[in-house]
């Protein structure tokens, strides 16, 4: 052929030519016939949500309206956008430390961290990229199948290879697979940027639907169609489950109303047909359905939100009983329960077995406590942040459900407040009421700064605040967010194990336990057998010492015994570092100024106390989370009945 034969010359119609034959867009058309095949409903056609704005919006609307393919096999995606907070990387960093954490391997050994090119990925280098992003995308992949795969490298590789010719982009990523649960899975730190630099914008529905079907089809390439025998087994298997399976979502489906009738949507396979007949007699046991007659039943309207509660109950206490076994102990008889934050009146004691994740993308934890109630409980601690005290096997906690109303001070402040025209000021304080301790009023401006983080409140250039004639109601909104995010307080009663109690020199948990007015009454099983025995022991030892005796059948404590405990430990642990570190320990008083520089911490029977080094010498006393903000800084504090009343050098205080 000539040249002139591949010429060709584009011809354009009258534009908004209304004589023409009307054609409906070929968008509408699409949309309808997609409505006619149940991928897409005309109810929601003008609704907008945001779902298709970003990179990758075209497949993931494709995704979003196709079925499933016959044949294709299950991934469960879940994902999460983190907004990073500017060059403070700790949340970012304490993640990657997770996914790297001891035991998820299939050897048992720590996670290891792979990349595109890589299968040791360097992930202080990665984070040292990330600093000037705005948010970062987090994935966990999980195939159903997935024990089928060798390696799941290879496939997370060919994913991510996939997601960037989706979003027309380079990706930036890290990964680790854990193999620690029953499920093998995969988790996915993205980059928020894209090879330009920009912030990378994925579209929802990329993220909901377009991630997992490529990530089906890739599974299903690897290990072959899933066939119909291996669906049928897999749907056996969801008979007896006490959980919200495909079989239940199918009798929904096809329900009119709160009644299913057999015969008149049959399902064409015989098989499934008497899988979901016998589905059906299984929620009769539970008491979420009910033969009418022959073919005919009536199902709970609360059988989805049932049935999800049984199934997270169910792996709640299957949890339980891995974490006791991993820890050896026998509590097969023990009655388990689970903490209801919910109850304000909520609490608990005993040693904790262990910590784990409840929710490993969100970052929610749980602990096992074995109580000295003679039972273990599931606690819910939700999201702690890395200044949070570390929770260690062993330790004695106490729990308490956090509460659901503002709190006195937060009273105290909006009375002042309403008096002073919406304002409050420590001046303000000290003059409504003249009798407040500076350590009082401490207690409110620091209660002030928590708000003001979470900008309920201000603080003005002349140190007062502004808080508004609703503080109380911005208060209550403060302990709403702060229970969503952590729904129980922890407050810890021996760093020690309860063995090495009885004999320790030392305010222990024990005596305050013997010397309380409102003593608890252990139970005379599981970890309670252990208290009970323990108080024996630390009783008997402390008459030995001359710190106790016996009269008239009962038993008498020395006067301050807890004083005397506490000062006896701290100057025997003062000697033993004075000679370590060559200068000399002098003992804090109440209402001494302490001043020097905060060393480290150091954990005894009688709590936790800060070392502080001065120009001749040190001392030891309480310590506070705020000071590890301090450490190698000057401090100055107050020592006061119960704590010290920090500050760094003249600047603000720290709070105790």
């Amino acid at each position: 052929m000539g040249d002139q034969d591949d010429d060709f010359e584009l011809k354009l119609g009258r534009i908004g030519d209304r004589r023409a034959r009307p054609v409906a867009p070929y968008v509408k058309r699409v949309l309808r016939e997609s409505e006619k095949a149940g991928g897409y409903r005309s109810g929601q056609r003008h609704r907008f949500s945001g779902a298709r704005i970003g990179q990758g919006r075209a497949q993931g609307t494709i995704a979003a309206i196709r079925r499933r393919a016959p044949g294709a096999r299950r991934v469960i995606i879940k994902a999460r956008i983190v907004r990073m907070k500017g060059p403070d990387l700790g949340a970012a960093r304490a993640h990657l430390r997770y996914v790297q954490r001891d035991g998820v391997t299939r050897e048992g050994e720590p996670g290891t961290l792979y990349d595109a090119g890589h299968d040791r990925a360097d992930g202080k280098a990665f984070l040292e990229r990330s600093s000037d992003d705005r948010h970062q995308f987090r994935f966990i992949v999980s195939a159903e199948d997935g024990a089928g795969l060798a390696d799941l490298k290879p496939f997370v590789r060919d994913l991510m290879r996939q997601m960037e010719q989706d979003l027309g982009t380079k990706l930036d990523w890290v990964a680790a697979d854990h193999f620690n649960t029953g499920q093998p899975h995969t988790h996915i730190v993205l980059r928020g940027k894209d090879e330009r630099g920009a912030d990378l914008v994925i579209a929802r529905d990329y993220i909901g639907h377009g991630m997992r079907a490529r990530a089906s089809d890739l599974v299903t390439r690897e290990l072959g169609p899933e066939t119909e025998l291996e669906r049928v087994r897999k749907l056996e298997r969801e008979v007896a489950q006490e959980r919200f399976t495909r079989l239940d979502r199918a009798i929904l489906r096809d329900a009119t109303g709160d009644a299913i009738s057999l015969s008149a949507k049959p399902e064409r396979d015989p098989r499934r047909q008497t899988l979901r007949i016998g589905r059906l007699r299984m929620l009769e046991r539970l008491g979420l359905a009910s033969e009418m007659r022959a073919g005919l039943w009536r199902i709970s309207p609360d059988l989805a939100s049932t049935l999800r509660r049984m199934g997270e109950r169910g792996d709640i206490i299957k949890t339980m009983h891995r974490e006791l076994r991993s820890a050896g102990l026998d509590r097969a008889n023990a009655d388990h329960s689970i903490f209801d934050a919910a109850d304000p009146r909520a609490r608990l004691a005993g040693s904790i077995v262990a910590e784990g994740f409840s929710d490993e993308l969100q970052e929610r934890r749980y602990l096992i406590i074995d109580g000295i109630d003679g039972r273990t409980h599931y606690v819910e601690t939700g999201v702690r942040s890395a200044h949070d005290e570390p929770l260690l096997r062993n330790m004695i906690v106490e729990v308490d459900a956090r509460a659901r109303e503002p709190r006195d001070v937060d009273r105290t402040i909006a009375e002042i407040a309403a008096r002073h025209g919406g304002v409050y000021s420590a001046g303000l304080h000290r003059a409504t009421d003249p009798r407040a301790s500076d350590e009082y009023v401490a207690t409110h401006v620091r209660r002030l700064e928590a708000l003001r983080r979470e900008r309920h409140v201000e603080r003005r250039g002349d140190g007062s605040w502004r808080v508004g004639n609703d503080y109380l109601d911005r208060a209550a909104r403060f302990e709403a967010t702060n229970r969503s995010r952590m729904p129980v307080q922890i407050r810890v009663l021996s760093w020690q194990a309860i063995d090495a109690l009885p004999s320790t020199l030392g305010a222990t948990w024990l005596d305050r336990e013997l010397v309380g007015r409102k003593q608890r009454t252990p139970q005379p099983f599981g970890f309670g057998a252990s208290v009970e025995e323990a108080l024996d022991r630390r009783r008997r030892w402390l008459i030995a010492e001359g710190l106790a005796r016996i009269e008239q059948h009962r038993t008498v404590y020395a006067r301050n015994l807890l004083d005397v405990l506490r000062r006896r430990e701290l100057a025997k642990f003062g000697a033993e570092m004075a000679q370590e570190i060559g200068v000399g320990y002098a003992q804090a008083k109440t209402g001494d100024e302490v001043r020097g520089t905060y060393r480290r911490s150091l954990t005894l029977a009688s709590g936790r106390f800060a070392v502080i080094e001065r120009a001749h010498d040190f001392t030891l006393v309480p310590w506070r989370p705020v000071l590890e903000r301090a450490k190698g800084q000057t401090v100055v504090g107050i020592v006061g009945g119960e704590g010290v009343s920090w500050s760094i050098g003249r600047k603000r205080g720290l709070g105790r």
